[in-house]
């Protein structure tokens, strides 16, 4: 029986979804675990497949929608079945959409031999020009269009308000070139490049508002010894190096963290409401930076994995986040926070907590400095750490204890074997 179909909630955290591709044409059946369309979730890019077998007798909205989970996208049914009552109902606003069985998974990426995208409307598609000068497209789109070198403000967007789709954009690379606008003349000032938020970036933008809004949060740096950290990780590397593996100084910060929460199991704590949680596992979230966002890939069991398997499942992590291919599972429910800017030069800075933990540790360059050691001036390498507390969760003297069982993990790496 022909029924309307709703989109899916992909992630318990989804308020909204960008359907970013059709992988099958109206009118072509689908099987059990068939590839329906990709969608893109507040964490991830995420794969709608059938549950059952059916026909998809009509596509109600475009690629690049951005919809409330249960918005109608689409009318499931058997072929040749009579859609019109179902239509009528759409356009009298009835028609509650049925919540659709799936099964999902992070999309993967688009390859040559997926299938391309076919539009639901019966007439060619028909540019809509964007007057203000905003490029519209999804982080999907957009990925594609830095992967072959296209600058998007030169395809013309079909779908809805102008916005480009993945069809547009298959048309711009298999049309000829046109040639490269003239640069703006000397003294004349542009406008500034608007683009609409996507999914994620409204998700973080919500999310950290309300942290900072709702979360007492309070701040305490320490300046620690990174020489034996990096002593230690030089003679790892030595070691690893006929496999062709290393281990970074955020692997071995990660270990540090969770023999910290170990040592001080009060700061491993979260904020519920009524209660507080006290947490019996170290799953350390790690914030990946992608072209979209933040993401916080979690690593389970910290405490319990070895530098060497830590650095093989940050490297994973990292490496599926970039891709957008993490399961939302994969970046929920951690129990502490490290969020790492040394690599950019960042000497120190406060990170905002990721609700409902308790807290989130930033971790600054490693630097040259002097130091006095034994009344002598010598060449040191330091290095600095802000923990950001839930003041609901954490007091200022458990916050300073674990960071002083932090500073003993980095500057006797040793410890981190017990």
């Amino acid at each position: 029986m022909a029924k309307i179909v709703g989109l899916p909630k992909l992630s318990p955290t989804m308020e909204e979804g960008t359907l970013a591709r059709w992988a099958i044409a109206e009118g072509a059946r689908f099987g059990v675990d068939d590839l329906i369309a990709e969608v893109e979730t507040d964490k991830a890019t995420m794969e709608w497949r059938a549950f059952d077998p059916g026909c998809l007798l009509k596509i109600l909205v475009e690629e690049g929608a951005v919809l409330q989970p249960d918005a109608p996208v689409a009318i499931f049914g058997e072929e040749g079945e009579d859609i019109g009552p179902l239509l009528a109902e759409l356009a009298k606003g009835g028609g509650a959409p049925a919540t659709p069985e799936l099964v999902a998974a992070p999309a993967a990426p688009p390859s040559a031999s997926a299938p391309a995208a076919t539009a639901p409307a019966a007439s060619a598609p028909v540019a809509t020009p964007r007057a203000d000068g905003r490029v519209l497209a999804s982080p999907y789109v957009r990925k594609l269009g830095r992967e072959h070198d296209v600058d998007l403000a030169q395809v013309p967007g079909t779908g809805p308000g102008g916005r480009i789709i993945k069809r547009d954009l298959d048309a711009w690379l298999a049309s000829p070139r046109p040639a490269a606008a003239p640069a703006a003349p000397s003294g004349v000032r542009q406008p500034p490049r608007v683009e609409k938020l996507s999914s994620m970036r409204r998700t973080i933008a919500r999310r950290l508002t309300e942290s900072k809004q709702t979360v007492p949060h309070f701040y305490l740096t320490i300046d620690v010894d990174a020489g034996p950290l990096l002593a230690a990780r030089k003679q790892i590397n030595a070691e690893l190096e006929a496999d062709g593996e290393k281990v970074s100084v955020n692997d071995l910060v990660l270990k540090a963290c969770a023999v910290a929460l170990r040592r001080v199991p009060t700061a491993n704590a979260s904020f519920m409401g009524d209660s507080l949680h006290f947490h019996q596992v170290v799953d350390v979230s790690v914030a990946v930076a992608i072209p979209e966002g933040l993401v916080t890939p979690v690593v389970r069991d910290a405490d319990r994995k070895g530098i060497r398997e830590i650095a093989r499942e940050v490297r994973e992590l990292a490496g599926r986040a970039r891709d957008k291919k993490l399961t939302p599972e994969e970046m929920t429910n951690g129990t502490f926070s490290l969020s790492n800017l040394g690599m950019y030069g960042i000497e120190e800075f406060a990170a905002v907590i990721n609700p409902p933990e308790g807290c989130i540790l930033a971790v600054g360059a490693v630097r040259d400095e002097p130091v006095v050691v034994g009344g002598a001036v010598v060449a040191g390498k330091r290095m600095k750490a802000t923990l950001s507390c839930d003041h609901r969760v954490v007091d200022g003297a458990v916050g300073a204890q674990w960071l002083a069982a932090f500073k003993k993990a980095i500057e006797q790496p040793v410890l981190m074997l017990l």
